[in-house]
């Protein structure tokens, strides 16, 4: 089993060039459609322990649900992010990829060679 995990939407171009640049450096990660299994509000703050970054920073701001939800809204903080995420996963930022305790946003694929080495 592969210390890679990827947090993926094979939709997204960046989400699917960075499983490939995963598996051109011979890494067979284990893919977690987000989409089709959310990650629960525990394993989201994890992840942003992981990225080193707050959950507004792993919102997704051009989604149509961020402007209804009112999410630009800077009284929010992490914990109502979290919750909008965890409600509307298609707001967390793709693809992340984990590897032990360090974590990458793919954008752009070539981050996650900072976790290979």
């Amino acid at each position: 089993m592969s210390d890679f995990t990827i947090y993926h939407n094979p939709r997204c171009s960046k989400s699917r060039q960075t499983l490939q640049l995963l598996e051109d450096n011979g890494i067979a990660p284990q893919v977690v459609r987000y989409l089709d299994d959310t990650p629960d509000a525990d394993t989201l703050r994890v992840l942003l322990g992981k990225l080193g970054i707050s959950a507004r920073q792993l919102l997704r701001k051009g989604e149509v649900e961020y402007k209804e939800r009112g999410l630009a809204d800077e009284t929010l903080g992490d914990e109502q992010l979290i919750a909008a995420m965890c409600e509307q996963p298609k707001l967390i930022e793709r693809p992340i990829v984990v590897r032990g305790d360090r974590a990458v946003l793919g954008r752009p694929p070539e981050n996650v060679l900072s976790l290979i080495d």
